[in-house]
């Protein structure tokens, strides 16, 4: 799965956006990229909604169950 992420990075920034004039344009993108990920991008399998979107709903439904540490 790492992999495929991997690669679906560098097809979205690295090989879109390039050629970068530094290590810095690589790094900001990489954060804004990642940041998008997370927290943004709306995924189907979840009912298209953002990942953490989803994580804190998981989490938010663990506590009042009653079933979280």
């Amino acid at each position: 799965m790492a992999e495929t992420i991997i690669g679906l990075y560098k097809t979205e920034v690295i090989h879109h956006r390039g050629p970068w004039r530094g290590r810095d344009a690589v790094e900001y993108a990489t954060l804004e990229w990642v940041d998008w990920f997370n927290n943004r991008r709306l995924l189907e399998p979840i009912g298209h909604i953002p990942p953490a979107e989803r994580e804190k709903e998981y989490y938010r439904q663990l506590n009042e169950s009653g079933e979280a540490a």
